[in-house]
């Protein structure tokens, strides 16, 4: 329930600068370029953990979590028994004093203004994984002042995201604890730590035994541009009904895909079902993108060619159009006008790069990509194209598809977006 573009659910981590890195306890590992300097400092997904790529350095936090918007990073490291943390500007590489924890935690997840931090005792990615059974979850609340709150949650649960007061904590709890194979999405009370249930799109609590319960696959979260609502591309959902449909009784729709959104102000839930032929595919096939006003999202299925239109105002699919299939993991971006799909690599196919025209969905070029693709980000001016490959990091200029330059980045996975200033 990722630009800022953030695969929810998982929000991710950086620091700049060779001073930064003493200071802040990072491994410098100083990645030779090839073709030029990176232009934009980049948060990127490494083997070791997630980081900043800045001109020809990378820079390494094992265990962080940064906003959605690359702003600020919370990172923590082993401190003796207990656990140091500190926070960072990633755009400018500059960390706060560190404040220690009794205990050993990482950060899971951090509110939209940077301020606060929840840690777990072991890190879960929101989309990826499912966490080991457990009755009971230690959950600690912190800020750059040091811990504000330790709760002991009942049952199976991940931290998802602060409400936009930091008045509560949106937190998947998995079913059954100790086996678990689905979950809801719930939102504990931070002055009280009582976990419950979400409200519906009319503002009225949820009933009991009407919450969603999901077995699915998360594919990725993207923040909305106000910072105020979460949205999370979901595919797979055998047996599921949305909450407004067990609340009137009716049996639901045999959907495969859906778009569930969560409203971090008003504390509602609303799900987007997207029409065939989504979710029938590979779940890393499907890839969402918001444009940068926030009034349009686009959900593409790359292995069928479909791609959706959701108005962010009524919460309705607008339009679909059919494109040229591809294979392998999709990668979206967007801008006021475009549409950037790129689409990994498959058996006997190699990646591609292709540009939607918004106004009429329609694709306006399409060029293959040397190697395979982990990733796509627009620079903050929209003037460069940045993509993720094997062991590199390249960007193009968006209108002719000219490569521009390239860093190799060793261990590279994926990119989160720019490093920005706080």
């Amino acid at each position: 329930m990722t630009k800022a573009t953030i695969s929810r659910r998982t929000l991710l981590t950086t620091l700049a600068g060779a001073g930064a890195a003493a200071l802040a306890g990072c491994d410098p590992t100083g990645a030779p370029a090839a073709g030029g300097r990176l232009p934009d400092p980049l948060l990127v997904q490494v083997d070791g953990g997630l980081g900043v790529l800045r001109g020809t350095d990378l820079e390494v936090i094992p265990h962080g979590v940064a906003t959605a918007d690359g702003r600020l990073v919370h990172a923590s490291a082993p401190d003796g028994a207990d656990t140091a943390l500190w926070r960072i500007d990633a755009g400018r590489g500059t960390a706060s004093e560190r404040v220690r924890l009794p205990g050993r935690w990482v950060p899971q997840t951090v509110s939209v203004d940077g301020s606060r931090v929840a840690l777990t005792t072991e890190a879960v990615s929101v989309t990826k994984e499912r966490p080991a059974g457990r009755d009971v979850t230690p959950v600690l609340i912190a800020d750059a002042g040091g811990v504000r709150q330790r709760l002991r949650l009942p049952g199976n649960v991940v931290p998802e995201a602060f409400t936009s007061d930091l008045a509560g904590l949106f937190v998947l709890e998995w079913l059954p604890p100790n086996a678990p194979d689905r979950y809801r999405v719930r939102v504990v009370d931070l002055a009280t730590g009582v976990p419950g249930p979400l409200s519906t799109r009319a503002k009225a609590p949820v009933p009991a035994g009407a919450e969603e319960e999901m077995r699915g696959d998360g594919r990725q979260a993207v923040l909305a541009p106000n910072r105020a609502v979460l949205y999370t591309l979901y595919t797979h959902q055998p047996e599921h009904q949305h909450t407004r449909d067990r609340i009137s009784g009716r049996p639901g729709s045999d959907v495969h895909a859906f778009v569930h959104t969560l409203n971090l102000e008003q504390r509602w839930a609303y799900c987007v079902d997207l029409p065939h032929p989504f979710g029938e595919g590979p779940t890393d096939g499907h890839a969402m993108a918001i444009t940068p006003d926030g009034s349009r999202l686009y959900v593409a299925d790359t292995t069928s060619g479909t791609v959706a239109e959701i108005s962010t105002e009524d919460l309705t699919v607008r339009r679909t159009a059919r494109l040229p299939a591809g294979t392998g993991p999709a990668y979206a971006v967007a801008d006021g006008d475009r549409l950037f799909l790129g689409a990994g690599a498959g058996a006997g196919a190699g990646a591609a790069l292709r540009t939607v025209d918004l106004a009429g969905l329609v694709v306006t070029t399409e060029r293959p990509v040397r190697d395979a693709l982990d990733g796509l980000v627009l620079s903050p001016d929209r003037a460069r194209l940045y993509l993720a490959q094997h062991g590199a990091v390249t960007w193009q200029d968006p209108a002719t598809g000219g490569e521009l330059g390239r860093v190799a980045v060793p261990g590279l996975v994926g990119l989160h977006g720019p490093a920005r200033p706080a």
